[in-house]
C-alpha cells in the first residue's frame, strides 16, 4: 500500500479537481490517501495582490477553519467527507455565499451546525498553520495547492505541487497519470514539468 498525503484549501478549484483524481487513483492502484488542510490565506500573507483576490482570501479563511474545527471535534477521519461536501457546494453547485456553502456542507455530512462558528474565529489558526506548514514547507513557497507528498526513490516523501488537470482523469487514465507522478518522484533532481493552462476547471 502506497501512502500519499494530500494538502488542499477547500476554496481552490484546481485542488478540487486533483482530489477527485486521487479518489479515482485509490480505485485502480494500491494507494491510500491521507487528507490535510493548507490555507491560501496563510500562503499569501504579506504578498502584493489585486484587490479582488484579497477579498477572495478573506472568504478563504472560513471553510478551512471549519474543516480544522471538525477535525478537532470528530478526528481526521471526517476530513474527506467534509471536504467533498464543501467542494460540491463551492465548485460543483457554484454557491457563492460561503457561509451558506458551509452550512449546507455540515448538514450534508451530519456534522453539528455549530461548527460553522469556527469560520469567523481565529481560535484554531495555530492548528491550521501547523498543518499548512507540514504540507507546504517541503515543497517551497512559490506554489499553491494542490500539494501531494509521495514516496521517492528511497521511500522518503517527495513533495510536489500538482498535478493540475482538468477534467479529472477517471479509471485507467487516472492510474496512468499516477504512474507518471511516481516516475518523476523517483527521479533524483526532478523539479518541474509545466505548460500554460488553456481550460478552466471542468467539474463533471
Amino acid at each position: 500500500m502506497t501512502k500519499v498525503d494530500f494538502w488542499f484549501d477547500p476554496m481552490c478549484p484546481w485542488a478540487w479537481m486533483t482530489s477527485r483524481w486521487m479518489l479515482e487513483v485509490e480505485q485502480v492502484r494500491d494507494v491510500e490517501v491521507q487528507w490535510h488542510v493548507m490555507s491560501l490565506a496563510v500562503l499569501n500573507e504579506g504578498r502584493e495582490m489585486p484587490e479582488e483576490y484579497r477579498d477572495f482570501l478573506v472568504q478563504a479563511w472560513k471553510p478551512v477553519r471549519v474543516v480544522v474545527a471538525a477535525q478537532q471535534s470528530r478526528g481526521p477521519g471526517v476530513t474527506l467527507d467534509l471536504y467533498t461536501a464543501l467542494g460540491e457546494q463551492i465548485h460543483v453547485e457554484g454557491t457563492r455565499d460561503i457561509d451558506e456553502a458551509i452550512a449546507k456542507a455540515l448538514a450534508g455530512v451530519g456534522l453539528p451546525a455549530e461548527l460553522a462558528q469556527a469560520a469567523d474565529s481565529d481560535a484554531l489558526d495555530e492548528v491550521l498553520r501547523a498543518s499548512h506548514h507540514r504540507g507546504m514547507d517541503p515543497v517551497g513557497q512559490d506554489v499553491g495547492t494542490p500539494v501531494i507528498h509521495v514516496p521517492g526513490e528511497d521511500g522518503s516523501p517527495i513533495a510536489f505541487f500538482g498535478p493540475v488537470v482538468s477534467p479529472a482523469p477517471k479509471g485507467d487514465a487516472a492510474g496512468r497519470l499516477w504512474d507518471g507522478v511516481l516516475a518523476v518522484a523517483g527521479t533524483p533532481g526532478f523539479f518541474e514539468l509545466k505548460r500554460s493552462r488553456d481550460v478552466e476547471p471542468i467539474f463533471d
